[in-house]
């Protein structure tokens, strides 16, 4: 009995010994946002935003257009001829369809910028991660959104941002 509880005690022992983690080793990046706060990508969803920009009014105007028959159809359908309720049921129909085509058209071209950009974007990040890690002699980077608590000093995405900056 002896010798378990001087096992139990030295096993103790030896795992408090282990060495503890070191907040200088550790830092956490929230590496979405220092993507989004770039320069580069501010100018990307500047860029989108003036190529897409009539196509998302037009999706827009369609969507108010659709909500306006529906809303008719709702008001006055009842009073309606069966003719009329008919072609305004067609109209809707027609509009719906339009609608959302055009509406996931403009998705798919939304998702394949954000994809280029992405792509292009990717390797100029690793590379200011790997600068400000080394900077820091940082051993473990950490999602920021993984984290549930860490103090600010902690946090890099700043910083990487400002090193993406600095290396385009």
């Amino acid at each position: 009995m002896r010798k378990l509880t001087l096992a139990l005690c030295l096993s103790g022992i030896m795992g408090s010994m282990a060495m503890p983690a070191l907040a200088d080793d550790i830092a956490v990046l929230d590496w979405q946002q220092a993507l989004l706060q770039t320069n580069a990508a501010k100018q990307s969803m500047n860029e989108l935003k003036n190529q897409l920009g009539s196509k998302q009014q037009q999706v827009q105007s369609l969507g108010q257009e659709v909500q306006q028959l529906q809303e008719k159809l709702q008001k006055n359908g009842d009073v309606m001829s069966d003719s009329e309720r008919q072609n305004l049921v067609k109209q809707l129909r027609q509009k719906g369809t339009q609608f959302q085509q055009q509406r996931a058209e403009l998705e798919q071209a939304r998702q394949q910028k954000e994809q280029q950009f992405l792509k292009t974007a990717k390797p100029k990040l690793d590379n200011a991660i790997e600068q400000v890690v080394k900077r820091h002699n940082v051993q473990v980077l950490v999602d920021r959104n993984s984290v549930i608590y860490s103090k600010d000093s902690l946090d890099l995405t700043q910083e990487v941002t400002n090193a993406f900056n600095s290396n385009n």
